[in-house]
């Protein structure tokens, strides 16, 4: 029997790392931009809606403002964020 793959959404994992440190978009982007990134508000609801990719330098500013591991931003839908 083969296992299905399941599909990661970059940016639904990004709102949930995003709301779990009780931050709002418009809170988000002023971190980000302190710390370098030229991201917009609507830029970056695009990142979470999975409309607009995003670049590395983003991910990583991301992962320094949640003070996430990058492997927090690929969870699959079964893995639990605890």
């Amino acid at each position: 029997m083969q296992k299905v793959k399941h599909d990661v959404s970059l940016g639904a994992n990004i709102r949930t790392l995003r709301n779990s440190c009780g931050l709002t978009q418009e809170q988000t982007i002023a971190k980000l931009q302190l710390l370098g990134c030229s991201l917009t508000r609507g830029s970056y609801a695009k990142i979470e809606a999975g409309i607009q990719n995003i670049s590395v330098q983003e991910l990583l500013a991301m992962k320094e403002v949640f003070h996430a591991e990058l492997k927090d931003f690929f969870r699959t839908a079964d893995e639990d964020y605890g």
